[in-house]
């Protein structure tokens, strides 16, 4: 009780920016594992693949023979099936005759999955071994609808589906936690400052010395006697524990949208920007033109082109060292600038040295 006592005095005295750890972090091995499988839709009334798709006709030739039906694979018609991949999440500390959700995603040439029924399936880890089975309806949440003259009606993504619940986990999630063994909790983000943050505030909060930072992005935690055959207690301590997180000051550049985003911990040096555009335009015209009275031709049309180039500035902006995000942000829009002429500024002050963060063009 004295342990549970000290975890949560830490986080009612946590500062207010403070971020749960369960946020910044993870701990190694409390992860899930990715589940594949291949399998069958049927009854797609027409829309499931067609002949070409010669895996489909094997694989529909199988599961039949497989039924005590003995037929050859010529004289199978595939239109109403389609051969699909099912793809799932295992969780961590999965236990048999759990429900998963899974997603269908057709394999082959079908038009859509509306109205079709995957038979059982089998879903495999990485290892090769079977860790759940599924089989049921599919629901697309959209359609596809052609007529005969060749016009289409689409409403969202016919040829993918899911299944909630359709999975029913077979064999247990492999163990994720090992008895006697030290915690280990990776950062989301390695950071050295909020590497030591973390061991500091766990050691803390445990009234001992049992957290190291081994690098910028993992801290071990020694198993505390009083926690022995309790590592969920401890766990659930942990991660909520309020934790000041510390990152590098980066500004994100998306040219392509004009997108622009700043952390807190931007700073510029002192430096003077001025921004000015270059404006050019040309204005084309035609004047109609008459022959003299005693010359010989015709009417004509005469193409006349006035350019006028003009240059508009806001003049010089000052902005003084150790400015924050706010007054780089007010100064900059005192020029008058878009979004785009803002990012052409930000990468001019990063070569200049002026911007003290990373500048990160997507």
């Amino acid at each position: 009780m004295r342990s549970l006592l000290v975890l949560s005095t830490v986080l009612l005295a946590a500062p207010a920016e403070a971020t749960r750890l369960k946020e910044l972090a993870s701990f190694e091995g409390v992860r899930a594992n990715h589940l594949t499988g291949y399998g069958l839709v049927v009854g797609l009334n027409g829309q499931g693949d067609n002949d070409s798709a010669r895996f489909t006709v094997k694989s529909l030739a199988a599961l039949m023979q497989r039924q005590g039906v003995n037929v050859s694979e010529r004289e199978i018609r595939v239109k109403n099936v389609a051969a699909v991949m099912v793809t799932t999440k295992l969780p961590p500390f999965a236990r048999p005759g759990q429900k998963l959700d899974v997603s269908v995603s057709s394999t082959g040439n079908a038009k859509s999955l509306q109205g079709g029924t995957l038979l059982m399936t089998r879903l495999k880890g990485a290892d090769g071994k079977v860790y759940a089975l599924v089989q049921g309806p599919l629901s697309i949440g959209g359609f596809s609808l052609g007529g005969a003259g060749g016009g289409q009606t689409q409403k969202n993504h016919p040829t993918v589906g899911a299944i909630p619940g359709g999975a029913i986990v077979e064999r247990a999630a492999p163990r994720s936690l090992t008895p006697g063994q030290p915690l280990r909790v990776q950062l989301h983000r390695p950071d050295f400052t909020t590497a030591a943050r973390v061991s500091k505030v766990i050691n803390e909060a445990l009234g001992t010395r049992v957290a190291r930072a081994l690098d910028p992005g993992s801290i071990e935690v020694q198993m505390p006697e009083r926690f022995e055959g309790r590592p969920v207690e401890l766990i659930a301590g942990i991660e909520n524990l309020q934790i000041q997180k510390d990152a590098v000051a980066r500004v994100i550049v998306n040219e392509r949208t004009g997108t622009i985003v700043m952390g807190e911990g931007v700073r510029i040096s002192t430096v003077a920007i001025s921004h000015g555009n270059l404006v050019l335009q040309v204005e084309a015209d035609q004047k109609v033109v008459q022959p003299n009275e005693f010359a010989a031709g015709g009417t004509a049309l005469q193409a006349n082109e006035t350019v006028t180039v003009t240059e508009q500035s806001t003049g010089l902006a000052v902005v003084k060292q150790g400015a924050t995000l706010g007054r780089v942000v007010r100064a900059l829009n005192a020029l008058g600038v878009s979004t785009r002429d803002l990012i052409a500024i930000l990468q001019a002050m990063r070569t200049a040295g002026a911007l003290e963060a990373e500048l990160e063009v997507l």
